[in-house]
């Protein structure tokens, strides 16, 4: 029997209990689980800032997860998304606020650019109290 591959995108800073309630919602949808998490030069890109822990921090701390099947990091060159021609998954899982990845997703998938491959977006899990923007707010205070 052929396993379902799920995969997710993220940074994963602060590793809290919304990362994993995001990633156990992913994992049920299939039997095996690859995160792919954004490089510092991407959360520089994208985020205007830097990580608080560093790309290797980050995936060290996914890959402990007990229900993990790879943690890897993104393409060097955002937005290429060539872990997906890498990986095939049969569906990415999205969490509630990765409103601009799907878009970007479903764009490039629109015009062939990847393949078409179907998004889930998962539920938030207390967003009010687990978001690394306020974790790392706390942090800093």
């Amino acid at each position: 029997m052929k396993k379902k591959r799920v995969l997710v995108f993220g940074v994963f800073d602060f590793l809290h209990p919304g990362h994993i309630s995001f990633l156990k919602q992913a994992r049920k949808r299939g039997n095996e689980l690859i995160i792919i998490a954004a490089r510092d030069s991407a959360v520089r890109a994208l985020k205007k800032r830097k990580p608080y822990h560093s790309e290797r921090r980050r995936i060290s701390a996914l890959r402990r997860l007990p229900f993990v099947s790879r943690a890897l990091l993104g393409d060097t060159t955002q937005g290429t998304y060539t872990v997906l021609k890498k990986w095939k998954p049969d569906v990415i899982c999205a969490g509630y606020d990765q409103n601009a990845l799907r878009k970007d997703l479903v764009s490039k998938m629109a015009k062939g650019i990847i393949p078409y491959i179907p998004i889930i977006k998962m539920h938030p899990h207390a967003p009010h109290k687990f978001r690394s923007s306020l974790l790392r707010q706390a942090e800093n205070s």
